[in-house]
């Protein structure tokens, strides 16, 4: 036995969870911990190393500052040419590479190993000269860490200008007071922080050059968020994944933003008042709720650039375009259009009527969508399937007929509900090119299976003389989403559709 009690276990299972869900937000390392390209420099002969050796100082400097920080150091045995090399390079700083191989899958790390990999963090922040380019500290430190600690680390990584830093705790309990020293509100050099797991103090925000901000299960309220947005006049993407206190993000006169993302987020308003940059609004997935539960709005007011939005739940979320809050039945008409929307993502049960008859009035807003997401959620409690009749009587939606090209229809179970929507939706896209239907991992029995559920969809004309049905197992069982709470592919602008994960993007 270790002396712990069912609830302490518990506890810690829990904490686990959540830092597994958070460490799945948070960029990775700056570096492979393993790094193939030191262990084929330290394997070259003698004669290529000199070769290597004649390199400019920039480009030594260059490769080093690539390397994990234990490799980086190593390189200054290679010869007395390398020696200054790493002194003078960029520091790259990840405190995961500091701990044993065997701990890096643990999500509680022994508080010997915690102390030991902060020992070794301090020595080596003291040790370098700068500057510093990225840092990345998500194991060391710990709520039994010296006091004073973490104020000295962000003193010294202000000191040696630090471009990017990811900074999160690993408490031991969820008495979340860990607060952030106010030192770190005066890096003026930052353009990407991410925080994870802290209590936001009552200071004001100030990053001249902070262009991406990631802020995890942080303690904060609406004012915190305020202050953050007023510092931060070249801020171009923002990330938020759990949240407490803070019930409400408003984003008006914020011309540099491009991207909002958020995951396992509740009872968050958002309401885009004045972004004519915004071209992403994601939510990824939203924290669990009852249907008693006030939905919360969703605002899209000024934002005449906003190319993808989703996933909206119509349990969840009420859908406010300007003035005008759309319900079931409401007629469209200009001040309730966003043609700028492209690509949209959906998350609703068709076997619950109130969510199945928003779809047609929440596309009705969006006549310009060209790739559309539906996500099929299941309920125990179905409130009367809507027949055939219904979705041929919904009357005309513009996006269907003229513009959607890809629908990729995601958890699929066969029900009849999502069979009716599906041939509703092939016999009026003219300009449908591909439907991608997704199962979850083991979700039929066999590909035979899977195939039958469909077989009834050419049972019906497609409007579509050109359209291709690919039916796709995920590689994830039908509700598991942690393939998506990393932020990575949202504010990824290279990558067209962060939705299509299971299709070429």
């Amino acid at each position: 036995m270790d002396g712990r009690t069912e609830d302490q276990r518990n506890t810690e299972a829990l904490l686990g969870r959540i830092l597994c869900y958070i460490h799945d937000v948070l960029p990775g390392p700056p570096a492979s911990r393993h790094s193939p390209a030191l262990s084929a420099l330290l394997a070259l002969p003698h004669h290529h190393l000199d070769r290597l050796s004649a390199l400019p100082d920039d480009l030594l400097r260059h490769v080093v500052s690539r390397l994990p920080v234990t490799d980086a150091a190593r390189t200054a045995a290679l010869s007395r040419r390398w020696r200054p090399v790493w002194r003078s390079a960029p520091l790259v700083l990840a405190d995961l590479h500091l701990l044993p191989a065997s701990l890096l899958v643990q999500p509680h790390v022994p508080r010997h190993d915690a102390r030991r990999v902060a020992s070794a963090v301090s020595r080596i922040l003291a040790a370098h000269p700068g500057p510093f380019r990225r840092v990345h500290l998500v194991t060391s430190y710990t709520e039994d860490s010296p006091p004073g600690l973490l104020a000295r680390w962000l003193h010294l990584l202000a000191a040696n200008a630090v471009q990017e830093l990811v900074l999160a705790s690993r408490p031991r309990s969820f008495d979340l007071d860990l607060q952030l020293p106010a030192a770190l509100f005066r890096m003026a050099t930052l353009t990407r922080l991410y925080l994870g797991l802290w209590k936001f103090p009552d200071t004001a925000a100030s990053f001249p050059n902070l262009r991406e901000l990631g802020l995890c299960s942080v303690v904060m309220d609406c004012r915190h968020m305020d202050f953050i947005l007023a510092g931060c006049p070249v801020l171009e993407i923002l990330c938020l994944q759990g949240n407490f206190s803070m019930d409400r993000l408003t984003l008006a006169g914020r011309s540099s933003i491009r991207c909002v993302q958020t995951s396992m987020v509740s009872d968050l308003e958002i309401s885009v008042e004045d972004a004519p940059h915004l071209d992403r609004l994601i939510i990824w997935s939203a924290a669990s709720t009852t249907r008693r539960s006030p939905r919360k709005t969703i605002n899209i007011g000024g934002a005449p650039a906003l190319t993808i939005l989703g996933y909206l739940d119509p349990e969840v979320h009420t859908l406010q375009v300007g003035n005008t809050i759309i319900k079931a039945g409401t007629r469209p008409d200009l001040r309730t259009r966003v043609p700028s929307v492209k690509i949209l993502g959906l998350k609703l049960c068709l076997g619950i009527q109130n969510e199945a008859k928003m779809l047609p009035c929440i596309l009705r807003c969006f006549p310009n969508v060209e790739r559309l997401h539906i996500k099929s959620k299941k309920t125990a409690e179905t409130t009367g399937e809507l027949n055939l009749k219904f979705w041929e009587e919904s009357g005309d939606t513009e996006c269907i007929r003229s513009h959607i090209n890809l629908m990729v229809f995601k958890n699929f179970r066969g029900d009849q509900s999502e069979l009716r929507f599906l041939k509703f939706f092939l016999e009026r896209a003219e300009m449908l090119k591909e439907l991608v239907i997704v199962y979850g991992k083991g979700y039929f029995s066999s590909t035979t299976e899977a195939n039958s559920r469909v077989k009834s969809l050419f049972d019906t004309t497609w409007a579509s003389n050109c359209c291709s049905l690919v039916l796709i197992e995920s590689k994830f069982p039908i509700d598991e989403e942690r393939e998506i709470l990393n932020f990575k592919r949202g504010s990824d602008f290279s990558i067209r559709d962060p939705f299509s994960f299971v299709v070429q993007a």
